[in-house]
């Protein structure tokens, strides 16, 4: 922060009429040493909350990857910045892999001197940048529907699901038996290295466990196409072997995909009747 507080003092002490012609010197933010430049939330970056600082990184990302490979220099020139504001910001990205220093030799004259180091996006920051794949796959099912009819769009879940089955199946075997318990454990931990953050949960006083998620790849299309949904359902009864029930869906509203599971019961003791209709279970998270 010393140097920062450097460059502030220096305008003020060789150019005192400098904030006279800034358009942005009445900025809230008056530790901000350069009056010209428009990002002068620039000091806080790092935080996740501050809109501004992370709106100005998603324009250094998408700058990188249209110009890139691109200097520093280059960058805060394009993007009105101080030197030390693309510094950060580059740090941040190149910190979360999003861009890499390229290794190429840049174009244009050579330089004496050690070279600048020019910028590319990386496979992650291409990911980073490509928020519409939800919207664009809501869009692909909308016109499947409208053009072949929805028996389309349950082939379409039917058929991903089972790429999910067969990959989730092996892990499930390994369950011994007819250990439903065992299985639905086997499932969440599978579940979980395919990135659906699950879990098995027991139920305190009652034969059933429950399949909670806590992440769905497909959730914003699913809230649209609950096809999606009801295919992954009919997918886990068949993995488990037994009829199961899904209580609450992230895509419903949920804070987690919940599937309810029965267990075995043990033998009704002598004289006691068998009970016939287990009770409807409040999914996880819920307080019915």
């Amino acid at each position: 922060m010393s140097k920062v507080t450097h460059v502030a003092r220096t305008p003020d002490a060789h150019a005192p009429a400098a904030h006279a012609t800034a358009p942005h010197a009445t900025a809230p933010h008056a530790t901000a040493p350069h009056a010209t430049a428009p990002h002068a939330t620039a000091p806080y970056a790092g935080h996740g909350d501050d809109t501004a600082d992370a709106s100005t990184r998603q324009r250094v990302l998408q700058l990188v990857a249209g110009e890139g490979p691109i200097t520093a220099a280059d960058l805060a020139a394009r993007l009105d910045l101080t030197p030390a504001a693309i510094r950060r910001h580059l740090g941040v990205l190149e910190g979360v892999a999003q861009i890499a220093v390229h290794d190429g030799v840049g174009l244009g004259p050579a330089r004496r001197g050690r070279p600048a180091k020019r910028y590319v996006v990386t496979a992650q920051g291409q990911s980073a940048l490509s928020h519409r794949y939800a919207e664009i796959a809501t869009d692909a099912l909308r016109f499947l529907a409208d053009t072949v009819g929805t028996e389309a769009v349950e082939r379409f879940a039917a058929q991903r699901v089972a790429e999910l089955e067969a990959r989730l199946a092996p892990r499930v075997d390994e369950a011994a038996g007819d250990d439903v318990t065992g299985r639905v454990e086997r499932l969440a931990d599978a579940l979980s290295d395919d990135g659906y953050a699950a879990t098995a949960r027991t139920v305190p006083g009652l034969h059933a466990v429950q399949l909670c998620q806590g992440h769905c790849p497909v959730q914003d299309v699913a809230h649209e196409f609950p096809q999606l949904c009801d295919a992954e359902t009919r997918a886990f009864s068949r993995l488990l072997g037994v009829h199961v029930q899904r209580l609450a869906t992230l895509a419903g509203g949920g804070h987690v995909c919940t599937t309810n599971i029965p267990v075995a019961q043990p033998p009704p003791a002598a004289g006691t009747a068998p009970t016939s209709n287990p009770p409807v279970l409040a999914p996880e998270g819920t307080n019915a």
